[in-house]
This record gives structure tokens, C-alpha cells and sequence, in this order.
């Protein structure tokens, strides 16, 4: 452990230290030059590193991944082109569109659930004296500090099933045995998706307090004379947050909306530590996981991380447009 701490801290040290000498560096070299063409071209060598990082870990690597959609499916490096028949064969696979239902609900249900829970949740704690506001935020919060794993673990502790006649260790199935019922394998039951809707419920449990401490914040910036202006127009407390907040916090709204939506197309660890795909719980996340390591094959991997890909593109250009109408706005 020891031995884990001080690599971790050197580590650290290290980076930092090669950090500030890299600028420090820089900085010597923009001031070799004349004054005129060193104002013109310092700022530039400061983001300088940051773009040769963008180009090379994040715009290499998807070009990359775009041309080995169009290769062999198998082995790797893929060498053969073929075309767009990774493409073909994952869209017309009955168990790919499967994965793409599956993460189609989770699409239409966790943002929805997660900016309603939050924004309900900031403003029945706002309702609170201080101590107990924090008190509540404090716990709502708190498994946003745990990892997807370290969560997938703590409910499958409430999911899990033991066979009639034995201790039940799940919570659920404690509670059903308790009442005098049957043990139910709860990530087996895939009638209308329940299973995959479990599996949501963690995600919403974890980003719940995202949203909230997000959403409280703008509602406490809403101007109170505007609150006030409306009350004294008879409008009862239902119309003063339909009305006046949520119109006046609809930028936050957004934001909250496409941060969780975008990182829910991106799941991967719930399903994977779960039920890995089984029992029809299987995401566009897991499957690119499954064809990569599992079946090795890189073409088709490739291929739905381009998907996903193109997927997300369109949410984020419009997330940039509407936060740069905001700032226009302001």
C-alpha cells in the first residue's frame, strides 16, 4: 500500500513538475523573440500544449477508429478493407437492435427521470432551515462520490437472489421472503424491460445529486422580486415555479439534461459488472466491450464506436449553441 501511495505521489510530482517546466520553457522562447511578434504569438505557445493533447489523444485516436470501421473484422491491426460491412452485419443482427432498443429507453428515461428527481429534490430542500438543507443535499450528493462500480456493487446487494429455502441476502428479496413470498431473480426479469429499468434506477440514484446541487443553485439565483411580483398577482406557488422559475432556469435545465444524456449513451460499467449484457440488458456500451475483447473483433467495434460517436456530436454542437446564446444573453 505504501509502495502504491508514493508511486501515486510521484507520479503526481512528476507530472506537475514536467508541466511547469514545459511552460516555463515556452516562456523564455516567446520572450527570444521581438516584442511586437512576442505579444502576437505568446498566448498561442500557452494553449499550444493543450491542442497538440486534443490532436493527438482524441482526434488521432477517432480517425483511427473511423478507418478501422471499413476493415477486416477480425485481428488486429486490421490490415483488409471491407467496406461497410461491419455496419451491415451489426444492423442487421436482431441482438444489435436489441442493444440499440435497450439504450434507446435508457436514453428516453434516465435524463428525463434525473433533471424531474433533481429539480423536485432542490426544491422541497430549499424549503428547509439551513442545518437541514445542507443535511439533505449532504446525503442526496454523496453517491456521486462513488464510482459506477463501486455502485454496481452496493446494489447488487438489494438485486440479489439466492434459490427458495436459502438465506436471502438482496434487500428486495429479504423484504418479499419476509412478507412470505418467492425469491425473485430481479436482473432475469426482462418482461417490458424491468430488468433494464432496475439498472437505471442506479444511474438515477447517482446523478440525482448532480442535478440537484446544479438546479438549487440556479433556483436560488432567480431574482426574488420577480417571485414576488407574481404572488401579488394571485399566482399560487404551482404557477410561481411553472410560470416564473423554470422559464428563468431553462439554460440550467438544458445543461443538466445533456451532461446526464451524454453520459449515459457512454454506460458501460453498471451493465457490464451487472449482468454483462445477459437477460436482454445488453447497451451500445457493453457491446462494443464484448465485440473488442471478447470476440476480438476490432472492425466491428470500430464501427459502433463510430456510431456512438456520430450520436453524440449532434448533442454537443447544440449544447455549445445554446450556451453561447446564453452568454449572448447575459
Amino acid at each position: 500500500m505504501l509502495e502504491k501511495t508514493l508511486t501515486a505521489l510521484i507520479t503526481v510530482l512528476a507530472g506537475v513538475g514536467a508541466a511547469l517546466a514545459l511552460y516555463w520553457v515556452l516562456n523564455k522562447i516567446s520572450e527570444l523573440l521581438p516584442a511586437r511578434l512576442e505579444e502576437r504569438l505568446k498566448p498561442w505557445f500557452y494553449i499550444l500544449p493543450a491542442y497538440l493533447a486534443i490532436a493527438i489523444f482524441v482526434i488521432y485516436p477517432a480517425v483511427q477508429t473511423f478507418v478501422y470501421s471499413f476493415k477486416t473484422k477480425v485481428g488486429f491491426p486490421a490490415e483488409t478493407w471491407v467496406g461497410f460491412e461491419n455496419y451491415k452485419t451489426l444492423l442487421s443482427s436482431d441482438a444489435f437492435r436489441q442493444t440499440l432498443l435497450n439504450t434507446l429507453l435508457w436514453i428516453l428515461f434516465v435524463p428525463a427521470a434525473v433533471v424531474v428527481l433533481g429539480l423536485l429534490v432542490a426544491l422541497l430542500a430549499d424549503r428547509l432551515a439551513t442545518r437541514g438543507e445542507n443535511a439533505v443535499k449532504t446525503l442526496i450528493f454523496m453517491p456521486m462520490a462513488i464510482s459506477m462500480v463501486g455502485a454496481a456493487t452496493v446494489w447488487g446487494l438489494v438485486y440479489d437472489y439466492r434459490p427458495p429455502g436459502r438465506p436471502q441476502v438482496g434487500l428486495l428479496n429479504g423484504i418479499v421472503d419476509a412478507f412470505g413470498g418467492d425469491p425473485v431473480a430481479w436482473l432475469q426479469e426482462n418482461t417490458l424491460h424491468f430488468n433494464s429499468f432496475l439498472l437505471m434506477v442506479m444511474l438515477l440514484w447517482m446523478n440525482v445529486g448532480f442535478a440537484m446541487v446544479l438546479l438549487s443553485a440556479a433556483v436560488k439565483g432567480v431574482p426574488t422580486e420577480t417571485l414576488e411580483a407574481a404572488r401579488i398577482d394571485g399566482a399560487d406557488e404551482r404557477q410561481v415555479y411553472v410560470r416564473v422559475v423554470l422559464p428563468q432556469i431553462k439554460g440550467t435545465i438544458v445543461t443538466v439534461f445533456i451532461t446526464v444524456l451524454i453520459g449515459v449513451m457512454k454506460v458501460f460499467d453498471i451493465v457490464f459488472v451487472m449482468t454483462n449484457g445477459n437477460f436482454n440488458t445488453n447497451i451500445i456500451g457493453n457491446e462494443f466491450y464484448l465485440q473488442f475483447f471478447n470476440n476480438n473483433n476490432q472492425g466491428a467495434a470500430a464501427a459502433i464506436a463510430v456510431m456512438l460517436m456520430l450520436a453524440v456530436i449532434p448533442i454537443m454542437i447544440y449544447q455549445v449553441r445554446n450556451f453561447r446564446a446564453e452568454e449572448a444573453a447575459r
